[in-house]
C-alpha cells in the first residue's frame, strides 16, 4: 500500500476518533463527566501521548538516517565509478571492452532504480549486463609494468567497495516499519484524539482544530513512510550523481 493511502488511512482513524469522542460526549452521563473524572482522563492520556511523541520522533530520527545514509551510498558510488573508469583509462587500451561493460552496468542500474529520469533514454539493448563479469575481466588483465599492477589492484579494490555499496543499498529496500508497530501507534492517537473530542465543545472552531491536528499527524506518518522507501515517491533520492557519472562514462 502507497504511503498516500495508509496517511489517509491514519487521518481517517485518527479525526475519526476526535468526532467519535464528541459523539460519545452526548451520551455519557453528567455525572462521568466531573472534574475529578476529567483530571483521571488527562493523566492517562497524557502518558499515552508522551509515549507516542517518543515513538513518533525515534520513528522520524530512524527514517531520516536511513535515507541520508543511503543518498552518501549513491553519491559516493558514483564518485567510485567515476575514479574506476579513469584508472582502467589509464591502464591502457585493451581495458575498452571493460569500460563499455562497465557503462552497460551504470545505465541499467539507472534505468532500474530511476525509470523515469531515463531522458533521453541509455538505448540500453541486449542481455543485462552482469558485474560478476566485469570484475573476472579486471582479474584476467595482464599487467606489463609496475603502473599497470598498481592500477589493476586499485581497479579490484574499487570495484569490490561499489559492489559492497549495492548490496547495502539493496538490502535496505524495503518497509523497515513492522505492520503492528503502525497500528499500535495509530491505535494510541486515535485514542488521544478521542479524548479530545470527549470533553471539548460542539462547535465549528473545535473540529477545525482537531481536524488540522489530525492532518499534522497524517502528515508526520506519511514523512515517515516516504523516507523510509528512498527510491520512489514523493521524497526519494536524487539521480544526479549517477546521471552526471554516466554522462562521463567512457570519454
Amino acid at each position: 500500500m502507497s504511503p498516500t493511502k495508509i496517511a489517509l488511512i491514519v487521518f481517517a482513524c485518527v479525526f475519526g476518533g476526535a468526532l467519535l469522542g464528541m459523539f460519545l460526549r452526548v451520551l455519557t452521563p453528567e455525572h462521568h463527566r466531573r472534574q475529578d473524572s476529567h483530571d483521571i482522563i488527562k493523566l492517562g492520556m497524557g502518558l499515552i501521548a508522551t509515549m507516542a511523541a517518543l515513538v513518533l520522533g525515534l520513528v522520524i530520527s530512524a527514517a531520516k538516517t536511513s535515507y541520508d545514509t543511503q543518498n552518501d551510498a549513491v553519491k559516493h558510488s558514483a564518485a567510485k565509478i567515476l575514479l574506476l573508469d579513469r584508472m582502467l583509462a589509464s591502464y591502457g587500451p585493451e581495458t575498452k571492452e571493460m569500460r563499455d561493460l562497465l557503462r552497460r552496468i551504470v545505465a541499467y542500474r539507472f534505468e532500474e532504480i530511476w525509470p523515469e529520469d531515463c531522458s533521453p533514454p541509455t538505448g540500453l539493448q541486449g542481455p543485462v549486463p552482469n558485474s560478476q563479469a566485469f570484475m573476472a575481466g579486471i582479474l584476467q588483465l595482464s599487467p606489463k609494468n609496475d603502473a599497470q599492477r598498481w592500477l589493476q589492484s586499485r581497479a579490484l579494490e574499487i570495484g569490490s567497495e561499489i559492489m559492497e555499496t549495492r548490496w547495502l543499498i539493496l538490502s535496505a529496500l524495503g518497509s523497515s516499519i513492522p505492520l503492528p508497530f503502525l497500528v499500535v501507534v495509530v491505535f494510541w492517537l486515535t485514542i488521544i484524539f478521542g479524548s479530545f473530542g470527549l470533553f471539548a465543545p460542539r462547535n465549528v472552531t473545535v473540529v477545525a482544530v482537531l481536524f488540522l491536528c489530525a492532518l499534522s499527524v497524517a502528515g508526520s506518518i506519511f514523512l515517515v513512510l516516504e523516507m523510509d522507501h528512498p527510491f520512489q515517491g514523493l521524497i526519494k533520492i536524487s539521480s544526479a550523481p549517477l546521471r552526471y557519472t554516466l554522462a562521463l562514462l567512457g570519454q
